[in-house]
């Protein structure tokens, strides 16, 4: 039984880990279609690369502190690095199992051969020598490995090589190594050859390049080649403080990244005891950073793998649907302000978020146009629709965040083109980060209902994501378009703040009434709607709170959650993937329930109802109750006001709380427990869409 003192959490790491394991029972579920469940182990695979990129660095890091010295044993406990290595090699051993004993035989089923370490067929090896000769071979480059401890090449961060052991001809006996790239970043990973009869055939890039070995080695004995990935540090490490320019920094820091320090080095588990120490000394490597893998590395290649048999093997798309609503104007503008109207993405079409920011771009009405950017999509229509309401004499403005990890060098990119087309650029905060998905267009519009004279005329944009059209086509999010004024006063105080970095005042004094801000109010208006539901509880009331959420890791937030399951507060837990939170523990979290959706889909979307005696209070926003996200960052969450939205987002919650299919309850043990099927099958995200669609 827990007690005040002594609550139980789950290991962030660890219960990321287990998320990525959901990812996995994707790939292995055999109702998934073939090629989409192929998608799934290469999901797979990317988020374990970006694990040992940015989680290993301080797992490692602060394993080894003393903790007498830090407090950090709770987050990092010494034991923490074998148990991520022991769940590691278990989920890649399944994924192994997966791919070579489910995927591969049932690809041959449908007449797809994908060679998998066995040898080529005779009819193929002149096409494969023939593409290394005019292709492959440009890009090769091979080299011999000197003294130990002092090593003559530097292998770039996840890229492939293969360790080459030889025997020179006038050494016979002596062993050589040498490393070998596999140029995996300049040709296709996958090769199709001429199909013998009505089988198709399909050969990693690998493949190629081990057949051909000999033209690369002449004259020498080769006994053997092994794949090895080494996989490096990727957390920028930016002071809190900055002296200079800002972008400057981040370009210096961009450099350093792909020269980080190891993380993993993944090998082939069939490489010889020998010269898998040869490879660990040669690279200065300590025990704990090499990784047992399989004959492939970098199987996030997979999402590549070409399909013979196309528009069959994968889910059908779902085509976007259009919101009744939105085209009963020839503009936009018209329509929102003829009632606030919701997107649930990526269910709807993104088209409206393109609309909203190109008519204003040429709108003559609109004026000003405010906007925060986290991911810029590589060729960002928003952004372009910004550069040219620039040009036609608009004011805009454009908060960039230049953090945003892996985004920094595009965001960078934007930043200078918009700059230079005439938008005020607001770039990062020092020591914070803007995580808002939040715009205002302001609009001088004749008065309604034929008055004269014209007014100004508000329009908010605000949403759980998405400003990056890319990532919009499979990121579910909810977007809020409106022109409350309430709302309005209340973001441009907040772009006030991120201008000028001083407090925003309202109403004579610091407040935001109706947006919670993180830095601002929102840790003291969540604890106080929590409160709200534990105080219901005590009286006997109805008391209910159900949040939907990426990630879930603020320890004083968990405790209030704890705090309202002991009061008798029915908590619903819709958590994506990091959870420290443990449900079901005596005394502790009874009355709470985790749940993980893994489907076609990546559940991005961040909603809290708070159920308030009967009277339901509704919010969304960017988000996710990490440390990072409500200490570090500048988030918004809003409310739903309008009763018909309300409703909408009831409905689709309780379709996800009620899911069967693609729904797992996490339990206290990191488990992903499948949820009883008892009753008719419900996939949440099928069953969102048909609703959306009507």
């Amino acid at each position: 039984m827990a007690d005040d003192n002594k609550y139980v959490f789950l290991n962030r790491d660890l219960s990321w880990l287990s998320f990525n394991k959901r990812v996995l029972m994707e790939a292995a579920d055999k109702t998934v279609p073939l090629y989409s469940r192929i998608s799934f182990l290469s999901i797979f695979s990317s988020n374990l690369d970006e694990f040992f990129r940015v989680r290993m660095p301080s797992i490692f890091a602060f394993t080894s502190i003393d903790a007498k010295k830090i407090s950090l044993r709770d987050e990092y406990p010494k034991e923490l690095v074998q148990q991520v290595q022991d769940a590691v090699l278990s989920h890649q051993k399944e994924f192994g199992r997966i791919l070579s004993q489910e995927i591969i035989p049932e690809l041959q089923q449908n007449n797809i051969f994908l060679y998998y370490g066995e040898p080529i067929r005779p009819e193929h090896k002149e096409t494969i020598r023939e593409y290394f000769l005019s292709k492959v071979l440009s890009f090769l480059q091979p080299v011999l490995l000197q003294k130990e401890n002092q090593p003559n090449v530097f292998l770039e961060n996840n890229a492939l090589y293969f360790i080459v052991d030889i025997e020179p001809a006038d050494q016979p006996g002596k062993h050589q190594y040498a490393v070998l790239n596999i140029p995996s970043s300049n040709l296709p990973r996958f090769s199709e050859l001429p199909m013998l009869g009505n089988d198709n055939y399909l050969l990693f890039l690998d493949e190629v390049i081990r057949e051909n070995l000999q033209e690369i080695f002449p004259a020498v004995l080769i006994h053997g080649a092994w794949s090895i990935k080494l996989t490096r540090d990727a957390e920028m490490n930016l002071e809190d403080e900055f002296i200079g320019d800002l972008a400057e920094k981040i370009e210096k820091q961009l450099e350093k990244r792909e020269v980080g320090h190891a993380t993993r080095l993944l090998y082939d588990s069939a490489m010889p005891a020998e010269v898998r120490d040869f490879v660990q000394k040669y690279f200065l490597l300590r025990k704990e950073e090499m990784v047992e893998g399989g004959r492939y590395h970098n199987l996030k290649d997979l999402g590549s793998l070409p399909n013979p048999v196309k528009g069959k093997l994968t889910y059908t798309n779902w085509s976007p649907v259009l919101h009744p609503e939105f085209d009963t104007h020839h503009s936009i503008f018209q329509s929102i302000a003829a009632k606030e109207k919701m997107l649930h993405l990526p269910y709807h079409s993104y088209n409206y978020i393109l609309r909203f920011f190109n008519e204003a771009a040429i709108d003559p009405g609109v004026k000003e146009i405010y906007v925060t950017l986290y991911r810029v999509a590589a060729d960002s229509h928003i952004v372009n629709a910004l550069i040219s309401a620039a040009k036609n004499g608009k004011k805009v403005t454009v908060f960039v965040e230049l953090k945003a990890r892996f985004d920094e060098a595009n965001n960078l990119k934007w930043s200078k083109k918009m700059k230079a087309a005439g938008i005020k650029i607001i770039n990062s905060i020092p020591g914070l980060k803007v995580h808002a998905k939040v715009a205002l267009v302001k609009r001088w519009e004749n008065l309604p209902d034929r008055q004269a004279g014209k007014q100004w005329k508000n329009y908010s944009f605000m949403a759980t994501g998405n400003f990056n059209e890319s990532t919009g086509r499979f990121y579910t999010d909810h977007v809020l378009f409106t022109t409350q004024p309430e709302f309005a006063d209340e973001l441009e105080q907040l772009f006030v703040y991120l201008q000028s970095r001083t407090q925003p005042v309202l109403y004579g004094k610091i407040s935001f009434k109706h947006l919670l801000v993180s830095q601002f109010n929102m840790i003291k208006r969540f604890n106080k709607l929590i409160d709200r539901e534990i105080k219901n509880a005590s009286k006997g009331r109805s008391a209910r709170i159900i949040i939907k959420l990426n990630n879930l890791q603020e320890r004083a937030m968990i405790e209030k959650l704890y705090e309202a399951s002991r009061a008798g507060v029915q908590v619903d837990l819709l958590v994506r993937s990091i959870c420290s939170l443990a449900p079901g523990v005596t005394g502790q979290s009874e009355n709470i329930k985790v749940r993980r959706i893994v489907d076609r889909y990546l559940e991005h979307a961040r909603v809290f109802v708070f159920h308030n005696d009967g009277e339901p209070e509704y919010y969304m926003g960017s988000a996710d109750w990490m440390n990072r996200n409500l200490h570090s960052r500048i988030e918004v969450v809003f409310p739903i006001y309008d009763k018909s939205l309300q409703a909408e987002i009831e409905h689709i919650l309780q379709l996800q709380l009620q899911d069967n299919r693609k729904a797992v309850l996490l339990s206290n043990n990191l488990e992903n427990e499948r949820v009883s099927s008892d009753g008719l099958p419900l996939a949440a995200q099928q069953a969102i869409y048909d609703y959306v669609k009507g």
